[in-house]
């Protein structure tokens, strides 16, 4: 029985796991909480941060392994890289690792290979952040150069108001890890997501996901859909700027989730990440409009294996994203209705009757979704709708 490391145990490494198990792969799941769902279906249990790379090399130590991966995090993409050295296993190195996990990192690969990003400058303090922002007349974007989600994103629409220009920073500077955040050229333009298998070098490109963001100032995704509905010529530019974004990082073995905003001078990429993309993106909507299994291509690459990664569906895919009004979650009505609508394959909510629920600043403030399947892209959402629309979501103080 072959072994595979599988860094998170939350439940969007979930799948992984239960795909893994499904193979007939025994599992060490890798997580800092000893309540991990996915610890119920691990056959070994590790309750280690997964960036915590020495505590993760030790705790790896009596055991063969054969296959490491992560599922829709960038945070243990370095401990990856470091277990895939340590044993000699398919997958990224620490320096790919590197650039996939410091949009610093990153954007100085991508401007030295060539491929379109925005123009962006980085910013260790105060007076370097003042100095970035003096260098735009208009408006920027502020964000760490070292999270996820969303997390500590802000758009500066007024350079010249001082107040602004103070949140902004530390706003945005309270969500870095590294004591970096970025000052970038702010894109216009439709944004994709590109969902890609990598296999000795060759960029195979899977899915181009049409996204759905709250817009200004923090720009949550609230919303997928596969395929793409832009032009086929547009869509040929997002999947030559994605690949070449994949190679100037390094990745030769695995998924990437490649981020990018079409703009009046074509596609420029946002961001990489050496994964697959969280979202339910690969996990849901990719197999449902393609007919691959993402996740399982993704264990069988890391295993050494050459799977076929060409699409055998073509369907139409969605997901949404409840919104609703801030205060304590009442209750849920209309779900059983919801579900019932043709399409609809998962309604799920994160949130309880009786806890809190925030106004929407980053991906983990979203309560809850609806994922659908039909012919099209565009009906895929309108179902989504249809179903969001069914469900009443109560709070304090409605009536």
């Amino acid at each position: 029985m072959k072994t595979i490391v599988i860094l998170g145990a939350s439940i969007l490494q979930l799948p992984a796991i239960e795909k893994a198990k499904e193979l007939g792969l025994r599992v060490i799941a890798v997580d800092m909480n000893p309540n991990a769902v996915g610890f119920e279906k691990a056959d070994v249990c590790l309750p280690v941060s997964t960036i915590d790379i020495p505590g993760v090399l030790e705790g790896l130590r009596p055991y063969s392994i054969d296959a490491v991966m992560t599922l829709a995090s960038d945070m243990p993409m370095r401990t990856v890289a470091a277990v895939a050295k340590q044993y000699g296993l398919i997958g990224i190195d620490e320096d790919t690792a590197r650039k996939a996990t410091d949009k610093g990192e990153m954007r100085n690969a991508l401007f030295a290979h060539s491929v379109p990003v925005p123009r962006f400058y980085h910013a260790k303090n105060k007076e370097e952040y003042l100095d970035a922002v003096r260098r735009f007349s208009k408006q920027c974007i502020v964000k760490p150069a070292d999270n996820s989600g969303s997390r500590g994103i802000y758009l500066l629409k007024d350079v010249s108001n001082s107040a602004d220009v103070d949140h902004a920073f530390s706003y945005s500077m309270s969500y870095t890890r590294n004591g970096v955040i970025l000052v970038e050229e702010w894109m216009e333009g439709p944004e994709v997501s590109v969902e890609s298998l990598s296999i000795d070098g060759n960029v195979h490109v899977v899915a181009i996901t049409d996204k759905l963001t709250t817009g200004a100032p923090h720009f949550v995704e609230m919303g997928h859909s596969q395929p793409s509905r832009l032009p086929a010529a547009v869509q040929e530019q997002i999947r030559k700027v994605a690949a070449e974004a994949v190679r100037a990082i390094g990745i030769q073995n695995g998924p990437a989730h490649t981020e990018i905003i079409v703009t009046q001078e074509g596609p420029k990429v946002v961001e990489l990440g050496a994964r697959l993309g969280g979202d339910n993106i690969t996990t849901h909507l990719t197999p449902l409009s393609t007919g691959i299994d993402m996740v399982k291509r993704c264990i069988e690459i890391a295993l050494g294996e050459k799977p076929d990664v060409s699409s055998v569906e073509s369907h139409g895919s969605a997901i949404r994203y409840f919104d609703s009004p801030a205060g304590a979650l009442k209750r849920i009505r209309g779900l059983d209705e919801a579900r019932a609508l043709a399409g609809v394959k998962q309604i799920s909510f994160v949130k309880e009757p009786g806890e809190t629920i925030g106004r929407i600043q980053n991906s983990t403030d979203r309560i809850g979704f609806v994922i659908a399947q039909a012919d099209t892209a565009e009906k895929a959402v309108d179902c989504c709708n249809q179903a969001m629309n069914a469900v009443k979501i109560e709070v304090e103080g409605d009536k």
